[in-house]
């Protein structure tokens, strides 16, 4: 079996106003935020409002990301993380079923 490489992948993510909103509350909840910081062993979080989809590696992504969200990943300033299963579920989300939130670090 070969490996296939991707030349391109389309990274857009659009969520209807009602699953954003409800996806967007979750994410900024004081008490995710606030488990979010514990794992981070930071002081607190503060959710950006930035979700895109993980997309497969390739020349163009190296990270897994959409390029544009390249310099969160690489500041320290900045945490990337999985939204849970069950956000996606919660804001009714079919497509796509995976997508990362990106925090600032407050320390």
């Amino acid at each position: 079996m070969a490996i296939k490489i991707l030349e391109s992948f389309d990274t857009k993510v659009v969520l209807s106003p009602e699953s954003q909103s409800l996806l967007f509350s979750l994410l900024g909840s004081e008490s995710f935020k606030q488990r979010i910081s514990e794992q981070l062993s930071v002081v607190a979080v503060d959710f950006t409002g930035l979700v895109f989809q993980p997309v497969p590696y390739s020349q163009n992504t190296p990270k897994g990301m959409p390029s544009e969200f390249e310099t969160y990943h690489n500041s320290p300033d900045y945490a990337i993380i999985n939204v849970p299963p069950n956000f996606v579920f919660k804001a009714k989300i079919v497509k796509p079923n995976r997508l990362c939130a990106i925090y600032r670090k407050i320390s």
